[in-house]
């Protein structure tokens, strides 16, 4: 079944003209990096879902930033893996008509190499103003709150919390992308975070053929034209590598 539907996925691929990927919390689950409701998700006794909210922030900045500064940690000491390396190799080949709409907030797609990039929920690596949302990478020291070097006022992680809308244009520009892409390749989600799956399944709706990488049946995997069912380091080089055999 997986070398059926390897092949499926490989001959989409070769046929397609304009990629969408979308990647969640797996791809980089093999970098070391737990999942955000993980085995890991607990944290002096506090749930994810408790500190990563406005009203955690309001209440106490210094212990939100401190769950972050030790999960930025985890990210800075992983590294991309082959997963992340192949779809870099993607981007090189398709050049402008690549997109990668990512949850993961990791930073792991950048550091791969990865430039064609929507990270819908934010980055890690980044701190933004309270009071006038300037951005700036997070730095100093991890015991004092950081405070934006433009006016000053407090800073926040650059993270899209629970609660909060998505920032302007990014669901945008992913549909609008989605719309008229060729492949769709979904990559280590379970489903259950609804607007980047609803950007694939739109793509679907649209004509493009939907790949799911995962080693679990996820919301997508019975909506999916071929899934490949394991991990991402095993599927997605071997992915990368059938498809260019066949465009030779």
């Amino acid at each position: 079944m997986s070398a059926d539907s390897l092949s499926r996925a490989a001959e989409a691929l070769t046929g397609a003209s304009r990629l969408l990927v979308v990647t969640g919390a797996g791809i980089s689950a093999e970098s070391g990096v737990p999942t955000f409701r993980g085995a890991c998700g607990l944290w002096e006794g506090y749930r994810a879902e408790e500190l990563a909210t406005p009203q955690a922030f309001s209440r106490d900045p210094l212990q939100v930033w401190r769950w972050y500064r030790f999960r930025l940690g985890i990210c800075r000491g992983a590294a991309p893996n082959a997963a992340h390396k192949a779809v870099v190799d993607m981007e090189r080949h398709w050049k402008e008509d690549f997109l990668l709409t990512t949850q993961n907030v990791d930073g792991l797609h950048p550091r791969a190499g990865n430039q064609r990039l929507i990270e819908l929920h934010g980055n890690i690596e980044t701190a933004r103003c309270t009071n006038c949302g300037h951005t700036e990478p997070v730095s100093g020291d991890p015991s004092v709150l950081p405070h934006c070097s433009h006016c000053g006022a407090l800073q926040r992680p650059h993270i899209l919390w629970f609660g909060e809308s998505y920032w302007p244009g990014i669901i945008e520009d992913s549909v609008a992308f989605a719309e008229k892409a060729d492949v769709v390749l979904v990559i280590g989600t379970s489903g259950r975070v609804w607007p980047p799956i609803a950007i694939a399944l739109r793509a679907q709706e649209c004509g493009a053929a939907l790949i799911d990488v995962n080693p679990d049946p996820s919301e997508l995997s019975a909506h999916a034209d071929a899934w490949l069912r394991g991990s991402a380091t095993k599927w997605l080089p071997a992915l990368w590598e059938r498809m260019r055999e066949a465009a030779k």
